[in-house]
């Protein structure tokens, strides 16, 4: 049984703290089926212009209202959603793989590189994510956005993984398999299958909630998603000339990003999340 199966916790925090990820995680379906549906659900295509009044408020024509374009806010907010989506869900396999696995596997390499390897990430950790980002996209191209986002997320879950499976090749346990004989192959294998079925999900939601926080404040300042492929920050951030006397433009976008991060939050528990 591994140390996430065995932590105790007051019934009440325990009870609140699954509550809170059944939220999160159908918060997370309703986004999917709306991401599925994008093309249904709206009422014009992406980026489609003349639909409307410029800047027309929300009405019952229009709910979400227009933009400066007149295109629906509605159809675009939907349209932005999915993209956002389809960049942080490869995103978010990225710092999966090179955070969480890596960080697993590396917590067992020969304990000198293993904590050699610990102090450089731990460095990276210390960094502002979305620094890293930014920085990996200058060093490539936008195309890498997701891949950047990924991998600036990654060190933070590298870490937690990492000193997770410090303590749990400690535990008595596994120096009692080691003991009678049990290669340190077949321990590792072990342990990943139990660590990655216990914290797949939450690591997952956790990955989920940083990558698209990178992703959208990449495109906001003009490093990530470029017309006609608008993400929600790239969208809130058209609509910086408007946010004074048209502030549905800039509210519906920001309101559908911060629905995403909180269900991402909320199904990882609340637990610390992996920095942006």
């Amino acid at each position: 049984m591994t140390l996430a199966a065995t932590a105790q916790a007051p019934s009440g925090a325990t009870s609140l703290h699954a509550m809170l990820r059944i939220v999160g995680w159908i918060g997370l379906g309703l986004i999917a089926v709306a991401v599925s549906l994008s093309d249904f659900l709206a009422g014009a295509p992406a980026n489609a212009t003349g639909i409307g009044p410029l800047l027309a408020p929300p009405s019952a024509d229009f709910r979400f209202g227009t933009d400066i374009l007149g295109r629906d806010m509605l159809s675009e907010t939907l349209h932005a959603l999915s993209a956002t989506v389809r960049s942080a869900l490869p995103a978010t396999v990225v710092t999966l793989i090179a955070g969480a696995l890596f960080g697993f596997v590396a917590a067992r390499l020969p304990r000198s590189l293993a904590l050699a390897v610990r102090s450089l990430v731990g460095i990276l950790a210390s960094l502002p994510a979305l620094l890293l980002a930014v920085l990996v996209i200058g060093l490539s191209t936008r195309d890498w956005a997701a891949v950047a986002a990924g991998l600036s997320a990654a060190p933070f879950t590298f870490v937690r993984a990492f000193d997770r499976a410090r303590i749990e090749e400690r535990a008595t346990h596994s120096e009692y398999a080691r003991a009678t004989g049990i290669s340190a192959s077949t321990l590792l294998r072990r342990d990943l299958v139990y660590e990655f079925s216990d914290t797949i999900l939450s690591s997952a939601a956790r990955a989920l909630a940083a990558v698209t926080l990178v992703l959208s404040t990449v495109s906001f300042l003009g490093f990530g998603a470029v017309p006609p492929h608008r993400d929600l920050g790239l969208m809130i951030a058209a609509a910086k000339p408007y946010f004074l006397h048209a502030w549905w433009t800039a509210a519906f976008p920001a309101l559908a990003l911060t629905l995403l991060i909180l269900f991402a939050r909320l199904a990882a528990g609340l637990d610390e999340g992996e920095r942006a």
